[in-house]
């Protein structure tokens, strides 16, 4: 089929790179280049990058709601457009031009989860599964009949940089599925148990030790690698990108052996850090040569 593929970051290049295998990708849609690096040099998206590696073209239109935007995307008469976090609006004109319609590949188990963070909240909120779903797009924000699913569970020791990989592999090799059997029956969405995934804030990333363990591991998990759960340790501002549960009791924020913390209530162990300045370091590596306080803030 004649593909148009929408999408940005590092989760969507999974994708584009199976459908190239499988079909006739006509035109890749991504976010301009942003200023990046201590230069502020504009660099291409991932998926920018990638698509000039396999010899395919590139558009980054900064809007879609232009006449002569949607009359370009409706030239490229394509079969399908496959979206994968492209973070454009799509109007109705676009959404309507290719025969079959345009495809989302979301990172989660719709209606559960709808919206910019799927991956993060689901870690945050102690899913015990999560997934992936191809949905047909409509104008609404994720609420579009969904014609294929596949569920993981998610790991005691799991952060959203593991669950992120595992996601956009298995959203790749679902959307070949799915294209296979197109046109195909989509089931509407559920009205219950629908939940929206809003946009992660860097506020969210300070540690507050008065909340349970349960609560302070998902936080350090689901926020790993960004923004970054964190902490101040000795004055100085550490992340904390990996944890879990362990055993132990004390005031909260107070050190026990190890890289055990005490919270509000139990206590976590923390696996992975990374104080300023420098590379994520195991706890091993970390605290060869560096003396933690009695209590952290």
């Amino acid at each position: 089929m004649r593909v148009i593929f929408m999408g940005t970051p590092e989760f969507s290049v999974p994708a584009l790179r199976m459908l190239v295998g499988a079909h006739e990708v006509v035109a890749v849609y991504s976010q301009p280049p942003r200023e990046a690096g201590r230069g502020q040099k504009l660099r291409p998206s991932p998926v920018h990058a990638e698509a000039e590696r396999l010899g395919l073209e590139v558009r980054t239109p900064l809007r879609l709601r232009d006449t002569k935007a949607q009359e370009e995307f409706a030239a490229l008469q394509a079969d399908v457009a496959v979206v994968v976090a492209y973070g454009l609006i799509l109007p109705q004109a676009v959404l309507d031009a290719p025969r079959l319609g345009c495809l989302n590949i979301h990172a989660s188990l719709l209606p559960r989860w709808r919206g910019a963070a799927p991956i993060h909240r689901a870690v945050m909120a102690g899913d015990a599964e999560t997934g992936v779903a191809i949905m047909q797009m409509e104008a609404g924000l994720d609420t579009g009949p969904v014609l294929a699913e596949a569920r993981t569970r998610i790991g005691a020791e799991e952060t959203t940089a593991d669950l992120h990989d595992r996601l956009a592999a298995m959203g790749a090799d679902l959307i070949v599925e799915v294209l296979a059997g197109l046109p195909m029956k989509a089931q509407p969405q559920s009205g219950q148990g629908v939940t929206y995934a809003a946009k992660i804030d860097k506020a969210e990333a300070r540690i507050d030790w008065n909340r349970s363990a349960i609560e302070l591991d998902r936080q350090i998990r689901g926020l790993s690698p960004f923004p970054g759960a964190w902490c101040e340790i000795g004055g100085e501002r550490v992340k904390l990108l990996r944890s879990r549960l362990t055993s132990g009791q004390g005031k909260p924020g107070q050190v026990l052996p190890g890289f055990r913390i005490a919270c509000g209530e139990g206590a976590v162990e923390i696996l992975q850090a990374q104080r300023s300045g420098k590379k994520p370091m195991k706890t091993a590596e970390l605290l060869r040569g560096w003396t933690l306080p009695a209590k952290l803030d």
